[in-house]
């Protein structure tokens, strides 16, 4: 996509962009976030989830049987056994990885209880707002790397205020592809604080999926016809 010509430009393309792709990847999952420990958590399996080299759809499939299947905090995952774990991720269609990401999962639960009893916001504290401490923190949990802790920071800005803007590599990519700013202290002036997580998992999209740029480059172009 050309790059665009300026503010007006770039604020066009981002209302286009959310308008049609701005759904956070916790709200696909049926997680309603905020800052208490379930939720907290369910980002968490979600984070863990999304960051394997497996469909986004799919591991939103996953998340919701997981949690379908009572899995929604720490305490109950960790007491799934393995097999009803696996079984879950099967009925979500995530079966290329799901022996070991169940094992994991179930790792994770045990660590989240044993540091935080099972509640995430002690993980915050922990961090001592420090978003790169958070970071660290949350690489420290089974089946969480980079990726995984990237993805949950990017949705949980939205209601730990400390971590945003939060706009990761991936993110970055997509803006660049969408004639964006690829600088991460202009690309939040385009939105509203509260829009910050559909904007991140947007540009997410538009990193993975040359569809939603094409998305993105016919509503540009309705816009120029009808101007």
């Amino acid at each position: 996509m050309a790059p665009s010509a300026g503010g007006r430009d770039e604020r066009e393309t981002v209302r286009d962009l959310l308008g049609g792709h701005g759904r956070t990847y916790a709200d696909e999952a049926g997680i309603r976030l905020k800052d208490t420990p379930q939720p907290l958590y369910e980002l968490l399996v979600l984070a863990h989830l999304l960051s394997a080299r497996i469909r986004a759809a799919t591991a939103v499939a996953a998340a919701r049987a997981l949690f379908d299947a009572g899995m929604r905090d720490a305490r109950r995952m960790r007491d799934a056994t393995w097999q009803q774990r696996v079984d879950a991720l099967g009925r979500g269609g995530y079966r290329r990885y799901d022996e070991r990401t169940s094992t994991q999962l179930g790792d994770a639960a045990r660590l989240v209880l044993d540091r935080y009893g099972g509640d995430l916001r002690r993980l915050r504290k922990a961090a001592g707002g420090e978003p790169e401490r958070l970071r660290d923190l949350l690489c420290e949990v089974p089946g969480i790397g980079p990726a995984g802790a990237d993805i949950f920071l990017r949705e949980v800005q939205g209601v730990w205020p400390e971590v945003a803007p939060y706009l990761d590599r991936k993110a970055l990519e997509g803006a660049r592809r969408l004639g964006l700013p690829g600088d991460p202290r202009k690309l939040p002036r385009l939105v509203r604080k509260e829009e910050l997580p559909s904007l991140a998992a947007a540009l997410v999209r538009a990193a993975l999926d040359r569809h939603v740029v094409e998305d993105v480059e016919e509503a540009h172009a309705r816009h120029a016809a009808q101007a």
